[in-house]
């Protein structure tokens, strides 16, 4: 095999090489029923095992308390913007959302739709550069939930801890770092993320659901937009996304191998401080966009002097087999994500590169 890219794609992203071979392995024959898993009924005996097996894979690494239910469901996170407030946003109530950024901001606008919203707290004083202190929070008796993005994969910040919200439902969008470190499940009566940073291909959107929240929603809502008919057909309602679902318990399988959600945080910031510490210690040739107390173990955002000097980096990383490394459209500048799955290697030969650069270029 041809050497592979250093992928440091922001999603669609990497996914581990030895998951890769073994869809590889049992794409055509799956287990040796003469079909690939793509091609079988979502109502077979192998993929129920597949489905089943996720689910308790979820279960184990996060160790999610009895209460709770993984939903595997589709449109990504830009359709949980929706039904989140569809589901929890019942009248007389507030909705209160934390706005750190570009994802925060989309789950804001769909959730003004469907009813009262109040951002209880925001960043966008310093250009969503840190995550705000939720340390001293009020919510009201008519808040719905709270609503936060765990990770901002555009401005690279991501929250250390979480904020403690009583009775009041936590609601976190994980797309970016989902299994990326071990969380207190307890803590939050919703979590949803879209598979393709952290978890697998795109396609599927994972959702922890505290099951007693599935029961908020109008009876008027559209069928599938109701968790409690997918808690109810245990995500099979309507065709799941087969072969997503299966890349996903490959990948589940790959991080409890490798030592699980604990190893998985060791290994991130492992991999992310080498590159961090290629822009502290560059004299300011690159420069860090996140505060240094809400930088993101999964999305490493950084400037240089001027464009021109950022294009002329893209495309030497380019040329060296970095790929990925451009900045989100809407902000520019410099972006590196290092998810789960970009190995080590790859982290160490992008730091090595940033410092090579530098002296030919500084």
């Amino acid at each position: 095999m041809s050497k592979r890219a250093y992928n440091f794609n922001a999603g669609p992203a990497a996914l581990p090489l030895e998951v890769l071979q073994q869809a590889q392995a049992e794409l055509v024959d799956y287990k040796g029923i003469g079909m690939s898993i793509m091609e079988i009924s979502h109502r077979s005996k192998e993929y129920d095992a597949v489905h089943a097996e996720a689910q308790e894979l979820f279960k184990e690494l996060l160790n999610i308390p009895d209460g709770y239910k993984v939903l595997f469901l589709q449109g990504g996170a830009s359709t949980q913007f929706a039904m989140v407030p569809m589901n929890l946003l019942s009248g007389g109530k507030v909705a209160h959302y934390v706005h750190t950024g570009s994802w925060a901001n989309k789950a804001i606008k769909e959730a003004k739709l469907f009813g009262e919203v109040a951002i209880a707290a925001s960043s966008k004083d310093s250009e969503f550069t840190h995550v705000p202190d939720l340390s001293n929070l009020s919510l009201g008796s008519d808040a719905a939930y709270l609503h936060i993005t765990s990770n901002e994969t555009i401005g690279g910040i991501q929250y250390k801890q979480y904020p403690a919200t009583g009775s009041v439902p936590l609601v976190a969008d994980m797309s970016s770092d989902i299994l990326c470190r071990p969380i207190d499940v307890s803590q939050f009566g919703l979590i949803y993320a879209g598979a393709q940073k952290n978890l697998g291909p795109s396609g599927v959107t994972v959702v922890i659901l505290r099951e007693d929240l599935a029961k908020e929603a109008p009876e008027s809502l559209p069928t599938m937009m109701r968790y409690a008919t997918h808690v109810e057909g245990d995500s099979l309602y309507n065709t799941p996304p087969v072969f997503s679902v299966y890349m996903v318990g490959l990948v589940l399988k790959w991080i409890k191998s490798n030592g699980g959600l604990a190893a998985m945080e060791q290994s991130n910031e492992a991999k992310t401080k080498l590159i961090y510490d290629a822009i502290d210690a560059s004299g300011g040739f690159y420069r860090g966009v996140a505060a240094q107390s809400s930088r993101s173990t999964m999305n490493i955002t950084f400037r240089m002097a001027d464009e021109e000097m950022e294009k002329r980096f893209l495309q030497e990383a380019a040329a060296q087999g970095f790929v990925g490394l451009k900045g989100h459209r809407s902000v520019g500048g410099l972006r590196a994500s290092t998810y789960n799955a970009v190995p080590f290697e790859a982290c160490r030969a992008l730091a090595e590169f940033m410092v090579d650069f530098q002296k030919r270029s500084g």
